[in-house]
């Protein structure tokens, strides 16, 4: 089944939680499938009968809401789907092991039951997924650096449509120690003259490469030329263990000593916080279909971008809900 199919249909079951007494044939409708067709679809990508996949979940659900407050069995056992709260506490000691009553009195114990999809429900509403594939601290460094070149790319990409006034205009804000008098094209071009620096130190230059054309078109052009090479050396690296092998910059008056894991750490943060002001220039100059640059989604899952989140926050004895800008 299709990534995006399969997330379809998990939002669905998902989704049909607060629903337990909605059947099959109603679920496949919703999907636009027979129920022979949809029944086969989850059978094939859960390894679990829709139904049985259902129950398992909102049996997981009642089991997490046992232990975690002090609802009645009825009220959980109806909000499983359940008629009264004989049939849940039979069905809920086939799961467990246990009645309800005997389950909570145990002090919140694991509520997952076994599930070869590895799929389980999440508190306080939703579904666990299991990971597709393996990853590691390596992958996530990768797929940072990846978003970084990616970003810095649709960053030059909307330059190049704004006029030398936008692009030369004084950003009021800047950040100490990092980048003094700042302006839309002296962000974008360190974007990119950082990475050919650090190149530049990699093949032993006594000097940094000198500076090209800073305009939008050729700097994008250099960092397509610049983002690979730069990849490759430090991924590399690391891919081979070598990221505390060190190497000299000769660049530097007088000479330093660097790793390749402390050059990677150092490009990540100091351009995080000029793609943040440059991000912030171009919405100044009404382009702001970037967001705030989020690397949420481009690095995995389905957050959004904290410039489209809001979030419920507790203060005090009421609940204060915080905006995009809070989150940035």
């Amino acid at each position: 089944m299709e990534a995006d199919r399969f997330r379809e249909i998990l939002d669905l079951l998902e989704a049909s939680l607060d629903e337990p007494q909605l059947t099959g044939d109603e679920l496949a409708g919703r999907a636009y499938l027979s129920r022979f067709h949809f029944d086969r679809l989850v059978r094939s990508a859960l390894e679990e009968p829709p139904g049985a996949f259902r129950r398992r979940i909102l049996l997981e659900r009642s089991a997490y809401r046992l232990g975690a407050g002090q609802e009645a069995v009825i009220e959980i056992a109806m909000e499983a789907g359940y008629g009264g709260p004989e049939a849940f506490t039979r069905a809920f000691a086939r799961a467990y092991g246990v009645p309800p009553s005997a389950f909570r009195s145990a002090g919140r114990p694991g509520y997952r039951l076994p599930a070869a999809n590895g799929i389980h429900f999440l508190p306080p509403g939703g579904i666990r997924l299991p990971a597709t594939r393996r990853s590691n601290a390596m992958t996530a460094l990768t797929k940072m650096l990846d978003h970084h070149l990616w970003l810095s790319g649709q960053i030059l990409d909307r330059a190049r449509g704004l006029g030398d006034d936008v692009l030369d205009l004084p950003i009021e804000l800047s950040v100490e120690g990092i980048d003094s008098e700042p302006t839309l094209r002296s962000l974008a071009t360190r974007l990119v003259t950082q990475l050919e620096m650090w190149l530049a130190a990699f093949d032993g230059a006594s000097e940094t490469p000198p500076d090209g054309d800073r305009s939008p078109a050729a700097l994008s052009a250099r960092l397509a030329e610049a983002g690979p090479r730069f990849r490759a050396v430090v991924i590399g690296a690391l891919d081979d263990g070598r990221g505390d092998e060190t190497f000299m910059d000769m660049t530097c008056r007088p000479a330093h000593v660097f790793t390749y894991s402390g050059v990677l750490a150092h490009v990540l943060t100091f351009s995080a916080v000029r793609r943040t002001m440059a991000i912030g220039a171009l919405e100044s100059a009404g382009v702001d279909d970037l967001g705030a640059g989020d690397p949420m989604e481009f690095i995995g899952g389905t957050g959004e971008d904290a410039s489209r989140i809001t979030r419920a926050e507790g203060a005090g004895d009421g609940l204060e809900i915080t905006g995009p800008d809070d989150l940035r």
